[in-house]
């Protein structure tokens, strides 16, 4: 799981170094271009995945040690970090319909693709989660053997980091 991270940090890593080697040979169209956005929706999907991953995490901490209510807070995680996805689409439609997509100019292209790739993810993520939802559900992690479930976890902090990253990338960084 670590080199699968790894590796996926790395694509993204690639992605944000040539976005921001654009937007250095094109400012005015990159910040014409965020002036567009809807930062508010951005930083409410900060906060989204922010939540989720802490309900992923006490879950954690509630099956190393062997707690009750792992389930309940890994169950919660699902549906908060699906929110993330229509506000996204709604994002998507507001910037379609204003006539801004992958063809535009080189910042929506950047953003069209970056911020798809991480949906793209969020999407695997909650698959992820609700595969292990249904795990713990089974009693499949016992004390001590809940590697699955953390390598799960992780997975779902490594989306979140991406967007803690893309975030004041796209949304808010001149």
């Amino acid at each position: 799981m670590w080199l699968f991270i790894l590796a996926e940090l790395s694509v993204f890593a690639l992605f944000f170094l040539l976005f921001s080697a654009l937007r250095r040979y094109d400012p005015e169209t990159f910040n014409a271009g965020q002036q567009l956005l809807h930062p508010v929706a951005g930083l409410v999907n900060t906060l989204v995945l922010l939540t989720s991953s802490g309900c992923v995490a006490e879950a954690i901490v509630r099956l190393r040690q062997h707690r009750p209510g792992a389930l309940g807070w890994w169950l919660l995680s699902i549906p908060v970090g699906a929110l993330y996805i229509p506000i996204k689409l709604w994002e998507y439609k507001q910037l379609v319909a204003a006539g801004h997509d992958l063809d535009s100019n080189a910042f929506f292209t950047g953003y069209f693709l970056l911020t798809g790739f991480h949906l793209l993810h969020v999407v695997l993520g909650l698959v992820i989660l609700l595969f292990v939802a249904l795990r713990i559900k089974q009693g499949a992690y016992r004390q001590g053997q809940i590697s699955g479930a953390e390598s799960s976890a992780c997975y779902w902090h490594m989306v979140d980091l991406v967007w803690v990253i893309l975030f004041p990338l796209i949304y808010v960084i001149h």
